[in-house]
């Protein structure tokens, strides 16, 4: 089997454990801001779904603020007045697993049943703690530190189940339940930013990003266009990123092995749409380059500098 050429794993921390307490809350938070559209589109009672939706996102915003401060005392990476200039923020990595299963992948949609379940409720939260961090971050150019470890984690946890199932395909060993920073093969981090600009926040995410959102979407969208019968056009078929990876798992069925190329291709298409995601869910100002960083490692410090536009 390929493998690509690794260094040395750093120790990392034991899987660390989240709050049962606030994940509760964050998840009444969840159900009760799904269930006020619902009363309201009802005929119920006005002041019934208001204040379902102002509890339940106050809820989610305690919930994550908990879990965040669960996790940010652990954080590797240092502050921007700590770091190396030239150093893109983020980090993502990933270690091609050497005795990958010739079949497991056929059953990982399977297994990463109860992930996906836990990840459509933090992506909810997910949004909402954006928007809030969005309205704090226009009146102080802060980040609040809690709610920025929390949506670090949630793209942790994307990331891991992405690379074990069919993101990546990259191991057989099952994510673990948590936001935090584990001895997993696959991690993502994001350096915490001091200050972030008042009046960005305005357009970051749709505007300024929309270069990068359109590369992302060539990316991960449908590749193939096909007509119905009215004749109105309609998106079908397979993304490149699905393409690849189900190239990737029909040569490992066959041959038990992990294409070196693909899997750093893999690795680089998902270090660009994580950068992406980073940068319009307000997390960072830095500009993410138009580069796509291949292999299981983020590149040395002076190869990242290249092609990051700041804006």
């Amino acid at each position: 089997m390929s493998t690509p050429n690794e260094s040395p794993r750093q120790s990392r921390p034991p899987a660390g454990k989240m709050s049962p307490v606030h994940m509760l809350i964050l998840i009444v938070g969840v159900l009760l801001s799904v269930a006020s559209p619902a009363v309201l589109a009802n005929s119920g009672p006005v002041l019934l779904g208001l204040t379902l939706l102002a509890g339940g996102l106050a809820l989610i915003i305690i919930g994550a603020a908990g879990l965040g401060r669960g996790i940010q005392a652990q954080s590797p990476m240092t502050p921007d007045d700590e770091t190396d200039a030239s150093a893109y923020p983020t980090r993502l990595v990933g270690q091609l697993d050497p005795a990958l299963s010739r079949w497991m992948w056929l059953l990982k949609w399977l297994l990463a049943i109860p992930h996906y379940i836990v990840l459509s409720i933090l992506w909810i939260a997910f949004l909402v703690v954006t928007v809030a961090a969005g309205l704090v971050i226009l009146f102080t150019g802060r980040y609040p530190a809690s709610l920025f470890q929390f949506t670090v984690g949630v793209l942790r946890w994307n990331w891991r189940v992405s690379f074990y199932a069919y993101g990546v395909l990259g191991t057989d060993h099952y994510p673990p339940f948590t936001l935090a920073r584990t001895d997993y093969p696959a991690e993502f981090d994001v350096a915490y930013p001091a200050k972030l600009s008042h009046w960005k926040v305005l357009v970051k995410s749709w505007l300024l990003a929309l270069p990068q959102l359109l590369i992302v979407a060539a990316l991960t969208g449908g590749v193939w266009a096909s007509t119905d019968g009215s004749n109105t056009g309609s998106a079908n078929g397979i993304s490149l990123l699905s393409l690849l990876v189900l190239i990737t798992a029909l040569i490992l069925l066959f041959t038990g092995v992990y294409r070196l190329g693909l899997f750093n291709l893999l690795m680089g298409i998902n270090r660009w749409i994580y950068r992406t995601i980073t940068y319009t869910a307000l997390m960072r100002d830095d500009y993410p380059p138009f580069r796509l960083d291949q292999g299981p490692l983020e590149p040395p410090a002076e190869r990242r500098d290249v092609g990051n536009v700041p804006l």
